[in-house]
């Protein structure tokens, strides 16, 4: 299987994290949401799979471009 990588769009914290290792995700479908500037912005597949890892915690700083979590698909 192949491994995807989740990336973060934005620089910011993990506001909260909505899904876990083993978690069926479809394409589209949010897994993190980050806070940044005061905004609420989420981190979606780009293809649908399973989480295999989060790679942060809720509170974590993100910077623009992190892999912030593994899914396989």
């Amino acid at each position: 299987m192949a491994q995807i990588k989740a990336i973060s769009e934005v620089a910011g914290s993990v506001w909260k994290i909505v899904t876990k290792p083993g978690d069926r995700v479809g394409e589209g479908e949010p897994l993190i949401i980050m806070e940044s500037m005061k905004m609420e912005i989420p981190v979606i597949t780009e293809k649908a799979g399973t989480v295999k890892e989060i790679l942060v915690e809720e509170g974590d700083l993100v910077s623009e471009g992190q892999a912030v979590a593994i899914l396989e698909g």
